[in-house]
């Protein structure tokens, strides 16, 4: 079985730059890595399109707290009784 050394390595580098350019084999490596992603995935049985059906329903929201109970109506207090002054 042959041995896969730095060498080689930089020759299919240099062939897949020639290729594919500086600009689209950043692209084709997601797009590669994607696929691969997918096919991982389909063979697991994992369906992506459960996973987005769960994170797209809302969290069920507690139940509302009771409103607090209406306050009486209090009479205003006197201007002088709240200045701290006497009344005559």
């Amino acid at each position: 079985m042959p041995n896969i050394g730095p060498v080689e390595i930089i020759i299919v580098v240099v062939i897949l730059l020639l290729v594919f350019g500086t600009k689209r084999l950043p692209e084709a490596g997601k797009n590669l890595g994607k696929g691969m992603r997918e096919f991982k995935d389909s063979v697991t049985g994992k369906d992506s399109d459960d996973e987005k059906q769960l994170s797209a329903t809302p969290p069920p929201t507690p139940a509302a707290a009771p409103a607090p109970p209406p306050q009486a109506e209090q009479a205003p207090e006197p201007e002088t009784a709240r200045s701290g002054e006497r009344s005559a």
